[in-house]
């Protein structure tokens, strides 16, 4: 009796079309900052307005990584503990008071298209490809 070795093919897994294309045409665009309602992390029922950076789509949905101006650095530890990783990226538009900005690498937002209220600013090219690198691990 002959067994037969079933074939075996390699898959790889469909990412995401992650990519830099900022475009100023009142539509969010990867590498762009805008502003939507983000629900809370610990009660999705509830959020706020807030910034996010469109890292690519996927479905019909944006991709995009929550932005903050609260200093985490001075909270690592905890942070860490807690899961939540950050990146800082510096300054920008987004902000009216140009205040240093932080984005989460590790919670990725689905969005809406249509839920963007607007454009806040585009990052800078070199500045999206380092937080592209450091969120790959949690895309």
């Amino acid at each position: 009796m002959r067994f037969r070795i079933p074939r075996v093919r390699a898959v790889r897994p469909v990412l995401p079309r992650l990519r830099y294309a900022p475009v100023a045409d009142g539509r969010a665009d990867p590498g762009e900052v805008v502003w939507t309602w983000v629900p809370y992390e610990d009660d999705p029922s509830q959020g706020k307005d807030r910034p996010v950076l469109v890292i690519g789509e996927e479905g019909g949905q944006l991709l995009a990584l929550g932005l903050t101006s609260r200093d985490h650095d001075v909270d690592a530890i905890q942070e860490s503990r807690d899961g939540r990783e950050w990146m800082d990226i510096g300054t920008g538009a987004w902000d009216a008071q140009r205040r240093p900005s932080e984005v989460r690498l590790n919670r990725v937002l689905r969005i809406d298209p249509a839920g963007v209220r607007r454009e806040g600013a585009v990052l800078p090219k070199d500045v999206f490809d380092a937080v592209l690198e450091a969120a790959l691990p949690y895309l």
